[in-house]
């Protein structure tokens, strides 16, 4: 009986997870990592190497310039919905410990305020929406960025947050009401030093969220090869069709 009741609650949260738009799954899986013990990461390390293994051959350009801080200098128009979707590979595949890169994309995306405040870029848009949460959302919670710029990037996430709340008259857009809730379950990552085994407990939301449409803009119409057991991706067509820097 335990048992049965398990595989309903699992089933039940993969369809919870399969409702998510990609800022929202990125930021649930690293708050998941977070709540893991070195051994469990360990672990899931080499899954992940396996099946990032797939498409190597596919992203090898990609993963160059997105490493290369000399390209990067050039993604600097975020008001340009290609330069966006580029700049979203490049956080895909930007090294760990890649500082000197992630300090190129650091300053690229802490000049939004010029960019509302000079171009009166319209964040509620849908599609404008959902790349600037993800472009946030993956700078802010990537090992690549020193602690300092990931608090900067958080901030500059809920005052994306903010201006979508408040164009949408104050009842909290999808999108951003929904990544604002993911932000708060992985806020105390950024309020000190991670301790994997020391969290109790993890927040969940008592009810699903109703799906949203996530796909990013064809910058240039190049397909990823998608993983067979990635059967999650199903209803969500994010990283089907991404333009390759």
């Amino acid at each position: 009986m335990v048992e049965s009741q398990s595989c309903v609650h699992r089933e039940g949260m993969y369809r919870w997870f399969s409702s998510l738009n990609s800022a929202q799954r990125a930021e649930f899986l690293c708050g998941l990592l977070d709540l893991c013990v070195p051994i469990e990461l360990r672990f899931l390390g080499s899954c992940l190497e396996d099946l990032a293994r797939k498409d190597y051959h596919s992203l090898r350009d990609a993963e160059i310039k997105a490493n290369n801080p000399v390209d990067l200098s050039g993604l600097t128009n975020i008001t340009d919905e290609v330069v966006r979707s580029k700049l979203l590979v490049s956080l895909a595949l930007l090294g760990s410990d890649n500082r000197e890169a992630a300090g190129v994309l650091y300053r690229t995306l802490t000049h939004i305020d010029t960019v509302i405040n000079n171009y009166g870029l319209a964040l509620n848009d849908g599609r404008t929406e959902e790349q600037f949460l993800l472009l946030f959302t993956m700078a802010s919670n990537h090992p690549a960025f020193s602690f300092h710029q990931k608090q900067v990037l958080r901030q500059q996430l809920s005052q994306i947050q903010d201006i979508l709340q408040a164009s949408s008259g104050g009842g909290g857009g999808g999108e951003a009401q929904a990544a604002g809730q993911s932000g708060e379950r992985a806020a105390i990552c950024y309020a000190q030093p991670h301790h994997h085994y020391h969290r109790q407990s993890v927040s969940l939301p008592l009810s699903p969220l109703s799906p949203t449409a996530c796909s990013l803009p064809d910058a240039s119409a190049a397909y990823l090869p998608l993983s067979p057991c990635q059967a999650c991706l199903t209803h969500c067509t994010c990283w089907h069709k991404v333009g390759i820097v």
